[in-house]
């Protein structure tokens, strides 16, 4: 429950943004229900100290990255506007996939749960362990896809509109499935 002026009840303000940002979360699951997965953290992403779930795209079936030997994934990308700084937000989004049981054992692993700050706001960002926009998101069509769906003119810096880079991308291998992930 969210008291006076959007901070939840019992939260402690966050520092380093006084306005809201619009920033976008890939999702990402294979591991367990992967669809319920991702419901479970866009609710997480929705109770998050001064932020607010604003639009979440379908869910999208893929298969993993370079043909490996594991299950498919479920995808989507939300919408969230947030005080959170970015680094402070990749610290709830580790919180969040820990929460969700993600073990990180070795790159491109099969995971309960990944979550991946996509673009926030215009900023550009590149810290230890924080890339922002995300360095492989280009290439991703379970990325760029979804987030087409939601903001199609959205613009990643110094490179273009979402739905004109996603368009260049090879989505024969996505499946939009029916109802957010129910399918």
């Amino acid at each position: 429950m969210k008291a006076e002026g959007g901070r939840r009840k019992g939260s402690t303000p966050v520092t380093g943004h006084r306005s809201l940002v619009t920033a976008f979360i890939a999702l990402g699951s294979n591991l367990g229900d992967p669809a319920g997965q991702i419901r479970s953290a866009l609710r997480a992403l929705d109770r998050l100290p001064d932020t607010r779930l604003v639009r979440q795209s379908a869910f999208y079936r893929n298969p993993p990255e370079g043909g490996l030997a594991q299950p498919e994934f479920v995808n989507a990308v939300a919408r969230i506007e947030t005080r959170i700084g970015p680094r402070a937000l990749l610290d709830r989004l580790i919180e969040i996939e820990c929460d969700h049981g993600r073990v990180r054992d070795y790159p491109n692993a099969p995971r309960t749960l990944d979550l991946d700050i996509v673009l926030y706001g215009d900023s550009m960002v590149q810290e230890p362990g924080l890339t922002i926009p995300h360095p492989r998101m280009l290439e991703r069509v379970f990325v760029l896809a979804p987030l087409a769906e939601i903001a199609p003119d959205a613009v990643v810096p110094g490179t273009g509109r979402i739905a004109d880079l996603a368009a260049k991308l090879d989505s024969s291998g996505l499946v939009k499935l029916a109802a957010a992930g129910n399918g």
